[in-house]
């Protein structure tokens, strides 16, 4: 059996390691920090990011990128999407044309607005084309790993690539489903982590369910009208990796894009949160790149620029709230 490499012992990645370790897959878990690496090795832990669970003794975590790829054929990428193409880079000589790709992350790059599948595609392929797929839905890494029954989905156009994944990563507790729209699963992952800080300022700011509800469903209306402007479809965003995944990370009690917005909305700055932050949340760095792509594309996307304008120009959340609730009457 060739092993799995997964690159990033972040909370996710080694959720994944764990659940896939369990399953008697073959593991390899590439961590960036060599004394997490030395640590996990003597306490089979990870108690930075994931402490308290077990990592089975068939995930071998290591620092070394040669030897996590080694021989490897499904390569998962679990780091966050700001480190994630210089790690590709870093990947690239120890790469290999039947490796099949797995973007784990969930993010818009900053500066070329790609999705992470495209990320993959445009720094591998000055090596080789690449087969990429990408995994997404409503997913804590700390349920993942406490074995509790998860659901999610596997995107790709490559049917054969998709149906190969879903079948080598599925166990009995964590099962995927396929997608062929690998652009609606990945924008849809990406852009509800800004409509989850927004439902976390709500709460920040005391304001009740009925704010709540509507600022969601309205995100969801959003987030769906840039999957379409981007070559998407809609449809997806009715399922696990669309409105799942945003319910989950909006009214979740351990989604970190919503503790964000509660400390915002109770009056801390966005500087001091993420300094007191060791896991990322992605949708602080997201909120740029979303807002950015949204204008080339002439998408209307309001809650997202205010959550952007709260996030990197200072306006002030109880404002934010103000200035959505006073835009113009309107049709749904």
């Amino acid at each position: 059996m060739q092993p799995i490499a997964i690159i990033g012992a972040g909370g996710w990645g080694t959720a994944l390691a764990i659940t896939m370790g369990r399953a008697e897959r073959r593991v390899r878990l590439w961590a960036y920090e060599s004394y997490l690496v030395e640590t996990i090795r003597a306490t089979r832990e990870n108690p930075l990011y994931l402490a308290g669970v077990r990592i089975p003794e068939s995930v071998l975590v290591t620092n070394s990128i040669d030897e996590a790829l080694s021989g490897a054929r499904i390569v998962i990428m679990a780091v966050p999407s700001h480190l994630f193409r210089s790690v590709i880079d870093r990947m690239i000589t120890h790469l290999q044309s039947e490796m099949l790709f797995v973007s784990a992350a969930k993010g818009i790059e900053n500066g070329t607005l790609m999705r992470m599948s495209e990320v993959v595609t445009d720094s591998v392929g000055t090596q080789f084309t690449p087969r990429v797929a990408a995994i997404s839905g409503p997913t804590f890494a700390a349920e993942v790993a406490a074995g509790e029954p998860t659901a999610l989905v596997v995107a790709s156009p490559d049917e054969e690539l998709r149906l190969l994944i879903q079948k080598e990563l599925s166990t009995p507790r964590f099962r995927l489903y396929t997608n062929a729209d690998i652009i609606g699963v990945e924008i849809g992952a990406a852009v509800k982590n800004i409509i989850a800080i927004g439902s976390g300022v709500i709460e920040g700011l005391g304001l009740g369910s009925n704010a709540t509800a509507a600022l969601v469903t309205r995100g969801l209306t959003e987030i769906t009208r840039l999957v379409v402007a981007c070559g998407g479809q809609k449809e997806t965003l009715s399922g696990l990796a669309g409105l799942g995944d945003l319910v989950l990370t909006a009214y979740g009690r351990l989604s970190r894009n919503r503790q964000v917005g509660i400390l915002l909305g109770q009056g801390r700055s966005i500087a001091d949160i993420t300094s007191s932050m060791r896991m990322v949340a992605e949708g602080v760095q997201t909120a740029r790149s979303t807002v950015e792509l949204a204008r080339r594309l002439g998408v209307e996307m309001p809650i997202a620029e205010k959550m952007y304008s709260v996030l990197h120009e200072g306006l002030k959340p109880q404002d934010a709230i103000g200035d959505l609730m006073e835009r113009r009457l309107r049709e749904e």
